[in-house]
């Protein structure tokens, strides 16, 4: 397995320093001098044409002047003599490779093209395995190996570490010798033209030492490979991710309501999601986090209680917890009577539970007793603040000794200063989270909790929805790739109706008229009221152009709408061909609810599929979700509890459900629809309409991939 080759990077006996110098303030020297004054036990070759010796250590002319074969050869040479350095490595049989230098596709065009040729010379050895270029090294600590030229070593721990940033990397170790945080591993993969996150996952997930992972990822480029390993160690060994650059203007040129809302960084939010990894938005957080999953006592949801000795740190924690989409948790009338009966007269009857400033070590142990016994409760927050009477360090003692008695995650703000640090330190001890403040607390317990949901959409088996599909797949892809597709880069609503109604999904059956006449026949054949839409292949947002009429009654206003609706349109957009509008039955939509449902075809990770708020708002609000296609029960139905507007789905404040239960079956629809056409890149269903008995599409909007229709791809090559 190639995974297995990446022992020669994480475990060589022997290293050849390529280019290294005797400027002690090069990255060469840095690297030697980390190497022979950390405590490595290998065999080190300096490697320098030019050089009879590096530091009082012998130098060798090239790879094959060496004594032995190295496992590992670190290059730090000017980027121009990579390629030829490269096949030098290839030919001595040296099966790892670190290159250090700088100058590849990161600094353009001409970089780019020299990255090509590395990869082109690599590609002749199948047995050689490359981390960078332009990278900083790795760091071993339980190997005392330190193959970077960052400064000092971290102390040896279970955390491995890997970050597409070099410079990082070294604040990251400036902060970790500060905290006392360890490392099993330390991964600085700069470009990563070969070894790339999915390749480190696999090795790192199956290192003993190795208790959880932390990625620090400015883009992803083999998503299936990551995929594919997060799924498989993310049970057992918590990822934790942080991704940078979450706001490019990249949906600008979006032909659709969904290619628009489907942004880059709501992708890689479905695919942290769906591999079950722990994201965290605020870098400072990983590692508070990484210390609370550690303890591995992950909740089974987001209802937290809180116990305090002060209001104000109880309504500070209370806020954050709310904010970022946490439970408060009513507590049950069996907790509370036993509150009730232990504690004073004054104490804050409810959650968060004030135990009163007096409170002794044992009053505050004995409430948090009572608490983590409700079973609505999934963890506590105990925080406390040093008053007159208060023992932090007695305190700390008494709830630490409740931590070997439950399986709940307990977690501790001790808000202070000196007078904290021994009752922190007895929290780390008994593997009880410690923490300076209360929202510091609420943002890794809430990280948590949506960690422990990822984990549970990996085990679960969904429920079978009865979906049946009464198409033959190959003639409709025959009909549609044939006599359809080839139509118009954008289909008009009719063809992509028809396609969306082929598998399953209502919709309304848009006439095309082109003239007044015909508008008004058509309208009395399906009967008042009835919309009309501009009738364009160039009007992707009809509403924009006035294009959308309403509730149209009678004959006169059928009329006087088609002369409006050109002439607006027309002036509006110039450069559009209108053909006129087209006529469908006006469907009645008081009582229901305005979806967006589509898809988008992105170029790093294949089709992805969007439901959310719909109607003209659709992209004011960002009220939506994104999954990968295609969808089973659990994951279509998790795709709606997420929207702020599913309680309007559920019967708000006495409102009449909406079939929910169709609705779970259109997505299903939908995500087989998405998976079977690759040749589609973007779709919309906008507005798809719920009411309490039906489900039906309104209007519908393909967007063809020109690229795919002349050049096929592989089936479901599209997906991840």
């Amino acid at each position: 397995m190639t995974i297995k080759k990446l022992n020669s990077i994480f475990r060589p006996k022997r290293i050849a320093l390529i280019g290294v110098s005797n400027n002690p303030d090069s990255v060469g020297g840095i690297t030697l001098r980390n190497l022979v004054g950390g405590g490595y036990n290998g065999v080190i070759y300096p490697v320098n044409p030019k050089r009879e010796a590096v530091f009082g250590i012998p130098c060798f002319p090239d790879v094959k002047s060496l004594p032995k074969t190295p496992d590992l050869a670190v290059i730090m040479t000017a980027a121009k003599f990579v390629p030829q350095l490269i096949r030098e490595c290839g030919e001595a049989g040296i099966h790892g490779v670190i290159i250090m230098s700088a100058g590849f596709k990161e600094s353009g065009s001409e970089g780019k093209a020299l990255e090509e040729q590395v990869k082109a010379e690599k590609a002749k050895f199948p047995n050689m395995r490359v981390i960078g270029p332009n990278c900083l090294g790795i760091l071993v600590p339980g190997l005392n190996m330190n193959v970077s030229f960052a400064t000092g070593m971290p102390k040896k721990g279970h955390v491995a570490f890997i970050s597409q940033s070099g410079a990082l990397c070294t604040s990251v170790l400036d902060w970790a010798y500060e905290s006392n945080i360890g490392f099993s591993y330390f991964v600085s993969i700069g470009n990563s033209m070969d070894v790339n996150f999915g390749d480190l996952i696999d090795y790192f997930g199956q290192d003993p030492n190795t208790k959880s992972i932390v990625l620090y990822v400015e883009s992803l480029s083999d998503v299936r490979t990551f995929m594919s390993a997060a799924r498989a160690f993310s049970r057992e060994k918590p990822i934790i991710v942080y991704k940078s650059g979450r706001f490019p203007e990249s949906a600008a040129a979006a032909a659709s309501h969904t290619g628009a809302m489907a942004s880059e960084d709501s992708i890689y939010d479905a695919v942290f999601r769906r591999a079950g990894l722990a994201r965290v938005f605020e870098f400072g957080n990983i590692f508070d986090f990484t210390d609370l999953v550690g303890r591995r006592r992950i909740p089974r949801g987001n209802r937290l209680a809180i116990v305090t000795n002060a209001g104000g740190p109880g309504v500070m924690a209370t806020d954050s917890l709310i904010s970022m989409g946490g439970k408060l948790v009513t507590l049950s009338d069996d907790t509370m009577k036993k509150l009730n009966d232990y504690l004073p007269p004054f104490w804050s009857h409810g959650n968060p539970i004030d135990v009163l400033g007096d409170a002794t070590p044992e009053r505050f142990a004995k409430a948090t007793e009572i608490v983590l016994e409700d079973e609505n409760v999934d963890a506590v927050l105990v925080l406390l603040t040093p008053q007159a009477m208060t023992a932090p360090t007695e305190t700390a003692e008494s709830i630490s000794k409740l931590a070997s008695k439950t399986t709940k995650s307990i977690m501790a703000a001790w808000l202070g200063g000196l007078s904290m640090h021994e009752g922190i330190q007895i929290f780390n001890n008994a593997g009880i989270s410690s923490y300076t403040h209360p929202e510091q607390a609420i943002r890794a317990f809430m990280t948590l909790s949506n960690y422990s949901q990822n984990q549970e959409m990996l085990y679960e088996t969904p429920e079978e929805v009865p979906v049946s599909f009464k198409y033959d797949r190959n003639e409709l892809r025959e009909k549609y790739l044939k006599e359809v597709f080839p139509k118009a880069r954008i289909l008009n609503e009719d063809d992509s109706k028809m396609l969306v109604n082929d598998y399953g999904i209502d919709t309304t059956h848009p006439t095309p008229t082109a003239t007044e006449d015909e508008a008004v026949a058509i309208a009395e054949q399906k009967g008042y009221p009835v919309v009309l839409k501009i009738y364009s292949p160039d009007i992707t947002h009809k509403s924009d152009v006035g294009g959308v009429a309403l509730n149209i009654k009678n004959e006169e206003m059928v009329r006087a709408t088609f002369r409006n609706m050109v002439k607006t349109a027309a002036a509006k957009r110039p450069d559009a061909k209108i053909e006129g509008v087209t006529v469908q039955k006006m469907v009645d939509t008081r009582d229901g609810i305005e979806l967006i449902v589509g898809t988008k075809k992105d170029p790093g990770f294949g089709t992805v599929m969007l439901v959310g708020m719909g109607g003209t708002t659709a992209e004011l609000f960002k009220d939506n979700r994104l999954e990968f296609p295609p969808l089973n029960e659990k994951l279509a139905n998790q795709m709606l509890r997420s929207l702020k507007i599913y309680p309007l789905l559920k019967g708000y404040r006495g409102d009449t459900p909406k079939n929910i239960e169709k609705l779970i079956e259109t997505l299903i629809r939908m995500s087989y629809l998405a998976a079977d056409y690759p040749e589609i890149k973007e779709l919309d269903i906008n507005p798809l309409i719920v009411t309490p008995s039906d489900v039906i599409a309104l209007d519908a909007r393909i967007v063809v991939d020109e690229e795919v229709m002349q050049n096929p791809v592989k089936e479901y090559s599209h997906l991840i």
